[in-house]
């Protein structure tokens, strides 16, 4: 992937520059909305509560809005219901036969009924999400004992639960419009601006302890190799891929039995971000449930369960295993690859179809999964040790990194094939051009 020739083709092709101003308009927006106040909040009280709140539930939704939670803004909820409901979507398309079927088999008409009832679900989830924290907003309390919410009743109530979810469903659309008229993915776009925000103070605070001594020259160095190793293994893995060569016959070749060669890529972590995120939310639960009970064997468990602790390594360790080889079965199926690779005369070399191809593909995505699965454990563990030991000045989480180096990868492969099509393109059309007018323009 060559930079300097993906930023060349940005100004040198018109409708990309038009659709990258489109994708900065919109993030823009969607960062003026993040410092929105709902009404009805003591926003100091509650920045006061997030700081206490790190480890939990809160403290993950907020990492992903973008601060947006702990200022509880028009856009506090992010595009998290609109996530968790393509992923419940994805679950259920597997587990339920008539939407599966309606996925797979309807084409055009199949991908926007799915795509409707994932909107009807991220909507519904963001009322759930908003009713929650309103609620819970009425009793809360800062550390200080400064209350968040000032008059709680009904009228709080309906107004947080209609700014949230009013946010959410903006964001929606916003993520949708990105994706059609923009460059990258929408959805991906939004939570990468929002946990990219939050570099410029990060790095603000640490030249700042540098400068009043309370951050050694020899620790900013530790930090500053850590962050540059961590992110050059992300970009490594998430580029890494093992190609199955396959042979299709050559249906328009004169010759009987010809024959030509391809690939299919199969990533080293198909399943991605998703099972730090699963994983880290069932952990997190616990966590956020104590904060709203006061008893002693509460407490126990919110300390055992603390981020850091050998307990919490351990369980979280052994969930993102788990989530791996679960998610990775659910979007990787090698009875349906084998299947339409028989269907299109293709074939891998030296492995017969069905069965036989079914197997092979099995092994390899077993092999890789388990390679992933210590990856995504490695890249989500190492770093909560790692800012435990050295008393890291902000937040440095594997979970955020991936999101990050794999949306920015995304959108510059994008970026680069969306250059290449309208280059092709304008080929074509001078071609075309040519062979009305004849050769120098002359008919």
């Amino acid at each position: 992937m060559n930079l300097s020739k993906i930023f060349a083709n940005v100004f040198e092709v018109p409708e990309l520059k038009k659709r990258l101003l489109f994708t900065f308009a919109l993030l823009a927006v969607f960062r003026l909305g993040a410092h929105i106040p709902t009404p009805g909040i003591n926003v100091a009280a509650l920045s006061e509560f997030f700081q206490r709140a790190q480890g939990t539930m809160f403290g993950f939704m907020d990492a992903f809005s973008g601060g947006a939670l702990s200022k509880l803004t028009i856009f506090a909820l992010g595009v998290m219901p609109y996530i968790s409901a393509s992923i419940i979507m994805q679950l259920f398309t597997v587990a339920f036969p008539s939407l599966e079927k309606l996925a797979k088999e309807e084409g055009e008409y199949g991908r926007k009924k799915i795509n409707q009832y994932t909107r009807y679900g991220s909507v519904a989830l963001a009322f759930i999400q908003a009713l929650g924290i309103a609620i819970g907003l009425q009793g809360m309390k800062s550390p200080s004992g400064i209350p968040v919410v000032p008059n709680p009743g009904f009228t709080f109530i309906f107004v947080c639960v209609t700014t949230l979810v009013a946010g959410s469903t903006f964001l929606m659309w916003l993520g949708e419009k990105i994706t059609e008229h923009g460059v990258g993915e929408g959805m991906s776009l939004l939570i990468f601006a929002g946990i990219v925000s939050r570099i410029p103070s990060s790095v603000i605070n640490v030249i700042t302890q540098f400068k009043g001594g309370e951050l050694s020259l020899f620790k900013l160095v530790g930090i500053i190799l850590i962050i540059l190793t961590m992110t050059a293994l992300v970009i490594y893995v998430e580029m890494a891929e093992r190609r199955v060569p396959l042979q299709y016959a050559k249906r328009s070749a004169p010759q009987v039995g010809g024959t030509y060669t391809s690939f299919l890529p199969i990533k080293l972590n198909p399943a991605n971000v998703i099972p730090i995120i699963f994983a880290a939310s069932i952990m997190m639960f616990p966590a956020t449930i104590t904060k709203f009970i006061h008893t002693a064997w509460a407490q126990k468990i919110a300390h055992i369960l603390m981020p850091g602790t050998p307990t919490y390594l351990i369980i979280y360790g052994v969930l993102i295993f788990f989530f791996t080889y679960f998610y990775t079965a659910v979007i990787f199926n090698p009875e349906e690859i084998a299947d339409n690779l028989n269907k299109a005369g293709g074939f891998i070399p030296g492995i017969r179809a069905g069965k036989d191809t079914v197997e092979y593909l099995d092994r390899i995505v077993s092999r890789l999964t388990f390679a992933g699965a210590v990856f995504l454990t490695t890249i989500a563990i190492v770093p909560l040790i790692i800012m435990q030991r050295m008393h890291f000045p902000f937040y440095f989480g594997g979970t955020a990194l991936l999101i990050v180096v794999g949306v920015a990868l995304d959108t510059l492969r994008r970026i680069e094939a969306f250059a290449l099509n309208v280059s092709y393109e304008g080929f074509l059309g001078k071609r075309k051009r040519r062979k009305r007018t004849g050769f120098g323009g002359v008919r």
